[in-house]
């Protein structure tokens, strides 16, 4: 039997949350932030105390490591597991004070620093499956951190399983920690020749048994317009003000449909993020989503026949359309691959849960691992609340997730 305690992996997690490792959106230098590496710094430490004699901090702010085969088969893939360091830069992440409620009896829990912020069941129905257990949260000041720090513990609670017990046959275990995945950087200088993993698991996920095998594919588009300048005193009939028609581009936009706030599942959308300008010259930043390439390509050109149509309101003006690819739907590569979700279904199975397929609305680290030569699901941690005061985690889902990775392990050991 695999056990590994929801205790340990708590002061693990609360440990690692009180590092402030908040990454920039607006930084141009890899990692986005330095203190990043603090966090770093110190699972290089642990890996090193592990026993694991190869664990390095690069620096680019990666940790990677390596456990050795423990068995005779010589065809076993190396399997990595993934999770990043960084917290989202939407909410506060320094002098984070994690505090541990050791047995969550149902009622609102309110945070100390910050009375406004109570963590109710009835906003959070998944807290029921924490009565009489452990549930971490933050003070009320900050982000808690456990997007994905709980994914660091529980790899690094795995990691001290497989080390201290050496009767657990497993093939090539690669770790990697990764700085940068809240601002679309977790891959951008990654060493996959270093990294040496054949197929690979991001631990970023929610709820116990979350398995998700799907995300969307993502673009980015750029709505670019130039107006006419003059002098504003003598601009009667001449100046044409960039800065309104972008205002009338995103008024244009529909507003029952198509927006992150009115859709779901399936479900793509177009979502303005920025804008930028002044009366000569604007811009206008989009993200757009969707599960199926095509449904890019329609939103792309339904996004730009209504700013087409904006525009020529406005003699004079002018505009440009840029799209950029950002991420794709790492499906398409692990339906390739049907062991590598397979294998983590039965895994999740032997540690006592149902799974729970999912589709991603967003993307992980591991689409692009997918599409870069390592195809990679995410697999639970039991984050819920993220990127928010009232972000919390169960204790036993983390352990229950080290518990995963080990079964994992051990699975691909057994089937090659």
């Amino acid at each position: 039997m695999i056990y590994i305690s929801p205790d340990t992996a708590a002061e693990r997690l609360m440990r690692y949350v009180q590092i402030d490792t908040q990454s920039d959106p607006n930084s141009t230098v890899h990692p986005t932030t330095e203190k990043q590496k603090d966090l770093c710094k110190l699972l290089q430490r642990e890996l090193l105390g592990m026993g694991i004699m190869d664990a390095s901090a690069d620096a680019y702010g990666y940790v990677y490591a390596s456990i050795p085969s423990n068995t005779d088969k010589k065809n076993v893939p190396a399997i990595c597991f993934c999770s990043h360091v960084d917290t989202a830069p939407d909410c506060s992440g320094y002098n984070v004070k994690p505090i541990h409620h050791r047995y969550y009896d149902g009622n609102d829990i309110v945070l100390p620093d910050d009375i406004t912020q109570v963590l109710r069941m009835s906003d959070s129905p998944y807290l029921k499956q924490h009565l009489n257990s452990g549930v971490i949260t933050a003070s009320g000041l900050t982000l808690l951190g456990a997007d994905d720090k709980s994914g660091v513990a529980a790899i690094m609670e795995a990691a001290l399983f497989f080390m201290q017990n050496p009767a657990v046959k497993h093939g090539d275990i690669k770790i990697l920690f990764t700085p940068d995945e809240e601002v679309g950087q977790g891959t951008a200088k990654v060493d996959m020749q270093k990294l040496g993993a054949t197929f690979g698991y991001t631990l970023d996920g929610g709820e116990a048994g979350c398995l998700e095998d799907e995300t969307f594919s993502a673009d980015s588009a750029t709505i670019t317009i130039h107006g006419v300048i003059v002098h504003p005193g003598y601009a009667k009939d001449k100046m044409v003000n960039a800065l309104k028609i972008a205002g009338a581009v995103l008024d244009a936009l529909p507003k029952t449909e198509w927006s992150p706030e009115t859709t779901e599942g399936k479900q793509g959308f177009v979502h303005p993020v920025a804008v930028n300008g002044i009366a000569e010259k604007a811009s206008i930043q989009f993200i757009v989503r969707d599960f199926e390439d095509a449904g890019l390509q329609l939103h792309h050109d339904r996004l730009k026949k209504i700013a087409e149509a904006v525009v020529t309101k406005f003699p004079g003006a002018a505009m440009e359309y840029v799209a950029a690819e950002q991420y794709r739907n790492m499906k398409k590569v692990l339906d390739k691959h049907p062991q590598v979700v397979a294998y983590a279904e039965e895994a999740i199975q032997r540690a006592g849960l149902a799974v729970k397929k999912e589709s991603v609305r967003g993307g992980t680290d591991g689409s692009r691992f997918s599409y870069i030569g390592m195809p990679c699901p995410n697999i639970f941690t039991g984050m819920q609340n993220i990127h928010s005061k009232l972000e919390w985690i169960g204790t036993k889902d983390m352990a229950k997730a080290a518990e995963t990775i080990v079964h994992l392990g051990m699975i691909w050991e057994e089937r090659s």
